[in-house]
C-alpha cells in the first residue's frame, strides 16, 4: 500500500494527472515515492511511446505532426516542471557568479536570457531527435524510448539520496529530511526487469540497454560532481536540470543509436 502511496505522490509533485486524494507526507510514504521514481519514468515512457506509436501506425499524420504531438505531450505531462529547474539551473550557471549569489539567481523568480536561449536549445535538440527518431523507427525503437525518462528517473532518485542539499528549504530538502537511507536498494532490481525485457525484445535490444545504461552512469557521475563544485549539492532546480540534461542526452544516444547502429 505504502508503495502506491508513492507513486501517486510522484503523480501529484511531477505530472499533471490529476490525483484527487490527500496522501499522507510521513517518511515512509516520502521513501516509497522515491523508490518509486524509476516507475514513475517507466509510465511517462510508455505514455509517450505509445502515443507516437499510434500516431506513426494508426493516423494519416505526417512524422512531422506526430514529432510534435508527442514532442509537446512530454512537456505538458510535466507540467514544464524540470524545465523550470533547467532554466533556472541555467541562469545560476552562466552568471559564473560565486555560490551565495548562483544560489540567489535560482531562487529569483525572473527567468533571465541564459535560462531562455538554453531551454530553446534543448527544447530544439530533442525535438531533432525524436523527429530523426521517428523517421527511421523500427519495432526496438519504440521500447529504447520508453527506457529514457525510465533512466533519467532513477538518475533523480539517486541524486536526491547521494547528494547533500544545498539549502535547508526547498524541495529537495524535503524530501531528504524524510527519506530512508537505503531505500536505492530496489533500484538494481527495475533495472534487471528491464534487461529481461529487452532479452524478450532482441539480443540487439539487449546490448542497446546495456549502451544506456553506461551512458547513464558515466553522465551521473559528471553531474553529481558539478553539482557538488557549481552548486554546493543539489536543490529542486538542479534536479530538474538533471532529469532534462540526463533526457537529452539519452535522447542524442538513441539518435546515434539508428544512425550508426540500427541503420
Amino acid at each position: 500500500m505504502n508503495l502506491w502511496q508513492g507513486m501517486l505522490i510522484n503523480l501529484q509533485f511531477f505530472t499533471v494527472i490529476p490525483v484527487r486524494r490527500e496522501i499522507p507526507m510521513g517518511p515512509k510514504q516520502l521513501t516509497r515515492s522515491v523508490q518509486t521514481f524509476p516507475l514513475l519514468g517507466l509510465l511517462q515512457g510508455m505514455l509517450a511511446s505509445g502515443l507516437l506509436y499510434t500516431l506513426l501506425q494508426w493516423t494519416p499524420f505526417s512524422t512531422l505532426a506526430a514529432t510534435f504531438f508527442v514532442w509537446l505531450f512530454m512537456m505538458v505531462l510535466t507540467g514544464g516542471l524540470h524545465l523550470d529547474g533547467w532554466m533556472d539551473a541555467s541562469d545560476a550557471f552562466f552568471s559564473y557568479r560565486d555560490l551565495e549569489k548562483r544560489l540567489e539567481i535560482m531562487n529569483d523568480p525572473r527567468t533571465g536570457a541564459f535560462g531562455v536561449l538554453s531551454v530553446i536549445v534543448l527544447l530544439a535538440a530533442k525535438f531533432l531527435f525524436l523527429y530523426e527518431i521517428a523517421q527511421l523507427a523500427q519495432d526496438v525503437s519504440y521500447f529504447l524510448i520508453i527506457l529514457i525518462p525510465f533512466f533519467s528517473k532513477t538518475v533523480m532518485g539517486a541524486f536526491l539520496v547521494l547528494i547533500r542539499p544545498s539549502k535547508e528549504k526547498g524541495l529537495a530538502a524535503f524530501f531528504q529530511k524524510g527519506i530512508e537511507r537505503s531505500c536505492l536498494w530496489v533500484y538494481p532490481f527495475y533495472w534487471l526487469l528491464i534487461a529481461g525485457a529487452s532479452l524478450l525484445i532482441s539480443v540487439e535490444a539487449f546490448w542497446m540497454t546495456l549502451f544506456l545504461s553506461a551512458v547513464t552512469i558515466l553522465v551521473a557521475l559528471g553531474m553529481k560532481r558539478n553539482s557538488q563544485r557549481w552548486f554546493n549539492g543539489i536543490t529542486g532546480d538542479v534536479l530538474g536540470a538533471s532529469v532534462e540534461g540526463m533526457e537529452g542526452l539519452l535522447w542524442m544516444s538513441v539518435w546515434l543509436l539508428h544512425y550508426f547502429v540500427m541503420a
